[in-house]
Parts: C-alpha cells; sequence; structure tokens
C-alpha cells in the first residue's frame, strides 16, 4: 500500500476540476449630474485648470444664496468645464465639474467667466473653449467675465464695439490684444448690453451683486450682501454701464 498511495494521490490531484475563477468586476464610474429646479435661472460657472478661487467662489457664494430669498426667481449654479475629471485651480482646490461642455449640457442663461492662470495665452487658442464661450453668450442672457476671464470673452469676438474692463494689471495688454474693444480703465466693472466684465478679485462680489440687484431690485441685493457681511450700496461704487 505504502508503493501505491503516493500514485493514488497523483490521480486524485491531477483528476480534480480546475477551479473556475470568476472575473474581477470592474466598477463603472457614472457621472452625477445635479438635479436643476426648471423655474429657476441656470448659471454655469466655467471652471478650467488654473481657474483663480476668487472669481469662482465670489459670484459662486452670491447667486447661490438667491435660493434662500423668498419669492424670486432663484439661481441654480453650477460648474462647467471640457472634462468630468478633477479640475485644478490654482490656489490647488480640486474641483469635480458638474458638466463637461464637450458633452450635452443643459440651457444656460447666465455665464459666469472667472480668470484662469492662462487666459492670456494657451486658453485663448483653446478652439473647443472659445467656441463654447462664443455660442453659449449668443443664447444667454448674461455673460459676467471677472479679471482675465476678459480675455476668454472678447477672444470671441463678441466684445468688438462695446465696453469691457479687466484685471487692473492687465489692461494695456487687453487693449493692444483686442483693439476693436473699448476698454474702461479705472472702474470695478461694466455693463454693456448682456456682458458685465469686472476687474475681478474680491470686487467679483460686487459685480455679482450688481446683476442681483438689476434681477431681483435693491431689497434682494441688500439682503444678499448683508448675508455676505459686505457693505453694499450701488450708489457708492465706481462703475459704467453703457
Amino acid at each position: 500500500m505504502h508503493k501505491i498511495l503516493p500514485f493514488f494521490l497523483f490521480v486524485l490531484v491531477a483528476c480534480a476540476p480546475e477551479k473556475q475563477q470568476s472575473p474581477i468586476e470592474t466598477p463603472v464610474s457614472v457621472h452625477a449630474f445635479p438635479e436643476l429646479d426648471s423655474s429657476r435661472y441656470n448659471v454655469a460657472l466655467l471652471v478650467i485648470d488654473g481657474t483663480y478661487n476668487s472669481e469662482l467662489t465670489a459670484p459662486m457664494d452670491i447667486f447661490h444664496h438667491t435660493q434662500f430669498r423668498d419669492s424670486v426667481k432663484a439661481m441654480n449654479v453650477f460648474t462647467i468645464s471640457n472634462t468630468y475629471d478633477l479640475v485644478e485651480t490654482f490656489e490647488g482646490l480640486k474641483i469635480r465639474p458638474d458638466f463637461n461642455f464637450m458633452d450635452s449640457i443643459p440651457t444656460i442663461d447666465i455665464l459666469v467667466i472667472p480668470a484662469a492662470e492662462h487666459n492670456l495665452d494657451s486658453d485663448l487658442a483653446d478652439k473647443a473653449l472659445i467656441d463654447f464661450v462664443r455660442e453659449t453668450s449668443l443664447q444667454a442672457e448674461y455673460v459676467c467675465s471677472h479679471c482675465d476671464g476678459a480675455f476668454v470673452l472678447a477672444k470671441t469676438g463678441l466684445l468688438d464695439g462695446k465696453a469691457s474692463t479687466t484685471f487692473p494689471g492687465d489692461r494695456i495688454e487687453y487693449q493692444a490684444m483686442f483693439p476693436n474693444t473699448e476698454m474702461i480703465d479705472s472702474v470695478l466693472f461694466v455693463h454693456d448690453g448682456k456682458y458685465i466684465t469686472s476687474a475681478g478679485g474680491a470686487k467679483s462680489f460686487e459685480a455679482s451683486l450688481y446683476l442681483c440687484e438689476l434681477l431681483y431690485g435693491k431689497k434682494v441685493a441688500d439682503q444678499l450682501a448683508k448675508g455676505m457681511v459686505i457693505d453694499w450700496d450701488l450708489s457708492q461704487l465706481n462703475y459704467l454701464v453703457k
């Protein structure tokens, strides 16, 4: 028996059926789109790599707080980019965009163009980006740029013959690059037609509150400013309406 046991064990092992391994299932990433209230304005904030926090979060804060005001047409506030992947701001904030403008997107009533690191160079060569801004701006009720976001908006040609402004330190270059745009100096923001362009930075709050006062009246704008602890008096601001 001792002589045949090893062979017997070998036969048992060899004849044992091979264990079937179940395939590894890779989870499918499904993008979750935000639910939009159809009774509200759709406000899209453009986020691309290198977007500056101030020009993004200021209008986001002001516009989002319209949802807590009574008897107004509030705003759905969402981000939009050329990707569904994480976008990193200049200061390192990582944001996953709500919508990708290379895909299907909702109707946009108000487009916000914050400044970004490369608004003066490579962003202006991004045809898909410029086409999106142009096509969306033509359909939108209002378009707001902050700081160097005006360069992207002006690149579309939609500011030709209109007054606008940008970051104070870039106004000379802005005027040289877009001579058909009337560049206004020494103001916080300019409103010409559907376009509102601001100096950016902390003054992005003022330009956003201005649009809210335009849409909802002084009482609501005052409430929004109070909620953000902002001293708000439109009559005391240096701005231009054409």
